[in-house]
């Protein structure tokens, strides 16, 4: 049991590491964005970037995961491979390219449809150079990772990533490029990766098949209803923010916004729900491989049992402890000079510990879909998805016009809880596991209660503050060990022989 939990933590630092890395050099622009740009231009960049997401799921309509999967039976035929990236290749290059064309064509109304002014059209144009780019990267990068080329592919995206970073500080900062240079360095460090990925294209052929396109689309167009739904939970809240009337901007926050300032502040906050998304991204890359392997072990289920309440666990404390500190790090004035937001953007904290929660209930999620994968009941997945895509959509809907940013951050809790329900519905009906629902649900209150206390008894002391939210936090961690004391075990073993086996090393030096 203990060395299959350590397979699963190994795993999950091996295959996050690239992406830990990437997404943390990623986020390093946020207070850039936020000191450097306005509240404004962020909201544009902000909307902008979410209909990026959702559009590079058109672009790409699943023809990724088809060909990984093409590619693969292909392989056991003992067939030449070459056709079929030829094939993907010229197919996404030659619709992307189509795509791209629409959009700069059509800007000034796409920037209305998506709650922009069309003055704002340059921006649109910048968001099709991006897309477009950004799709010839797929085949390349699927193929990389059918090859186990993970260095290479590693290299691309964080060399990318950095090329992004250092291109936008250069832009912003000293040569004050201001929003436009936001979208030159996305699309200049989108081709530094593909100029890394050109060795890949060695194999390319002038070679098209309808057959091989055909076999493609059949697998991956279903993919893609699904994809969009699963963006639109955390996006959607940004699309129906940037439509918010005037009067009711004026009655939350006051004088002095438009609805491109409340998106700006929002996504600049939610921001920081990165500290969370990353460690479940990551347990995510391991988290599959490893309960394919195991799901036919004796003690399947028990093992599956202790793996969701480990990664519950951690994920709710990481959760209190973000809520405690994060606002703090935003607030404190570094070196006299420098906020990570400045003071405008504090309006917008309150939504903060929803954010956090709503990462809690994806942990979970992540955990149950174990039992529709092994079972092969995949075909629940988009119902679980659309649900909770819907939930999100509705709530926002409801409540931003009355709560503004806290009703998009309620609602992002409402769907994400909902798909956490219907994907424990299905999940257990086909692949029953005893998880301790009553202790996580005590555990989760007990969070939610502490964030609650500090919020309300804090101090104007900033030492007593801190003494007081370590005190919570040390609390909270004693009644996860009381209440998951066989999960606590096994956690402490591990710690332990891994501490031993340092000991053991350093005396041997």
């Amino acid at each position: 049991m203990l060395s299959k939990l350590k397979l699963l933590f190994k795993d999950t630092v091996i295959y996050g590491s690239s992406t830990i890395l990437a997404r943390s050099l990623n986020y390093l622009l946020v207070p850039l964005y936020a000191n450097k740009l306005s509240t404004f231009d962020n909201g544009i960049q902000t909307i902008i970037y979410a209909n990026i997401a959702i559009a590079n799921v058109l672009f790409s309509y699943g023809l990724e995961t088809s060909y990984l999967k093409v590619v693969s039976d292909l392989a056991h035929r003992e067939r030449d491979e070459t056709q079929l990236f030829s094939t993907a290749f010229i197919t996404l290059f030659v619709t992307s390219t189509l795509f791209a064309v629409a959009i700069v064509l059509f800007a000034p109304v796409i920037a209305q449809l998506i709650g922009l002014s069309s003055g704002d059209f340059l921006f649109v144009r910048y968001a099709a150079l991006i897309l477009w780019i950004d799709t010839l990267l797929v085949i390349p990068f699927a193929e990389l990772r059918l090859k186990r080329k993970a260095v290479q592919f590693a290299i691309a995206r964080v060399v990318g990533v950095v090329a992004v970073v250092a291109s936008a500080i250069i832009l912003i900062v000293p040569f004050n490029a201001g929003l436009p240079g936001v979208f030159i360095a996305e699309a200049f460090g989108s081709l530094v990766s593909l100029l890394l990925v050109i060795p890949v294209f060695c194999q390319f052929r002038f070679f098209f098949s309808k057959e091989q396109l055909r076999d493609m689309l059949r697998i991956g167009l279903p993919y893609v209803p699904t994809g969009i739904a699963g963006l639109l939970i955390h996006l959607i809240d940004r699309n129906i923010l940037i439509r918010i009337p005037s009067f009711d901007i004026e009655r939350i926050y006051g004088q002095g916004y438009q609805a491109s300032d409340i998106v700006g502040i929002y996504g600049r906050i939610a921001a920081f729900g990165v500290l969370l998304q990353l460690f479940i991204q990551v347990f995510r890359f391991a988290w599959q491989p490893f309960f394919l392997q195991h799901a036919k072990d004796p003690d399947a289920k028990r093992l599956f049992q202790h793996v969701l309440s480990i990664s519950t666990l951690f994920t709710m404390f990481l959760a209190l402890a973000a809520t405690f500190f994060v606002p703090d790090f935003v607030r404190y004035h570094y070196a006299g000079t420098f906020y990570l937001l400045p003071p405008r953007y504090w309006v917008g904290l309150s939504i903060l510990p929803w954010i956090f929660l709503s990462y809690v209930f994806d942990m979970v999620s992540t955990n149950l879909s174990a039992g529709l994968l092994i079972t092969g009941n995949t075909r629940y997945l988009p119902v679980v998805t659309f649900a909770g895509a819907l939930v999100t959509a509705l709530f926002c809907w409801w409540l931003i016009p009355r709560s503004g940013m806290d009703g998009a951050a309620y609602a992002i809790v409402a769907g994400t809880a909902v798909m956490c329900l219907v994907m424990a519905l299905y999940s257990l009906k086909v692949f029953p596991v005893p998880h301790d629902w009553l202790k996580l649900s005590l555990l989760l209150v007990a969070g939610i209660v502490f964030a609650v206390l500090q919020f309300h008894f804090g101090t104007e002391l900033p030492l007593a503050e801190i003494v007081v939210k370590v005190a919570l936090l040390s609390l909270y961690l004693a009644i996860a060990v009381v209440l998951f004391r066989q999960e606590a075990m096994l956690v402490a073993v591990k710690v332990g022989s891994k501490i031993s086996r340092k000991k053991v090393v350093k005396s041997n030096i």
